[in-house]
């Protein structure tokens, strides 16, 4: 698929400082948007403020820290990523993985209608896509139990947003198992639904992928989607 033209002006990133969300922030400006990039500590990521883009911080499991962000932004992409183990916030206690992300999401549906923000582009994790109807990749007996809590967190988070209030428009873009941190876009990807489609692709092609998904005849509403090269 080729790059297409948004027209929102204000976006919100949630998890700017992680790779992801540096290669989505970074594209978004690429097309002219202003961004708040919010992190748990930007006193970390001093190199993301510039040109058209403001740091601020933001505990993603705070509904109140959310919507005080949110207010004011025309779409929300969250690329919040917690840890195998834990995960340190700035207003709570470390925060298990297999809770982290049902806590982000609750916050992120709430905080996010307080704000009145109804577009929301979530990155997934190729673990919770489909290998056969109902059965998804952390399912298979050989996945290995290290990692089930952090895919679970995940899949509860998608639950949350499949149950969330019709007013919110959300898509979870997931990418494959193979996220290549280094090769060169490409500008082009496949796209399809919550199953397996492919085995990699590049990062700055995943952050064009999430960032197509903000407004244009790209945009898919209220469902996963797999993304592939």
């Amino acid at each position: 698929m080729s790059r297409t033209s948004a027209t929102t002006t204000d976006l919100v990133v949630f998890g700017a400082g992680g790779q992801v969300g540096r290669a989505v922030v970074a594209e978004a400006r690429r097309r002219g948007l202003t961004v708040t990039a919010a992190v748990r500590a930007p006193e970390r990521h001093p190199d993301l403020a510039g040109p058209g883009i403001t740091l601020v911080p933001c505990d993603v499991t705070d509904p109140d820290a959310v919507a005080t962000t949110a207010r004011g932004h025309a779409a929300a992409v969250s690329t919040a990523r917690g840890h195998a183990a834990a995960v340190s916030t700035v207003h709570t206690p470390d925060v298990p993985s297999g809770e982290f992300y049902p806590a982000a999401a609750r916050a992120l549906i709430t905080g996010l209608a307080t704000a009145g923000v109804h577009r929301l582009v979530h990155v997934g994790i190729a673990t919770t896509l489909e290998t056969a109807p109902g059965v998804a990749v952390h399912d298979a007996p050989a996945f290995p139990e290290a990692h089930r809590a952090f895919s679970l967190g995940h899949a509860a988070a998608l639950d949350l947003l499949r149950d969330s209030p019709a007013t919110l428009d959300w898509v979870v873009v997931t990418p494959p198992l193979d996220l290549d941190r280094t090769a060169p876009g490409t500008g082009r990807y496949r796209v399809g639904g919550p199953q397996v489609l492919g085995d990699r692709i590049a990062q700055a092609d995943l952050a064009t992928a999430v960032t197509d998904q903000l407004t244009g005849p790209a945009a898919r509403h209220r469902e996963q989607i797999a993304v592939s090269e």
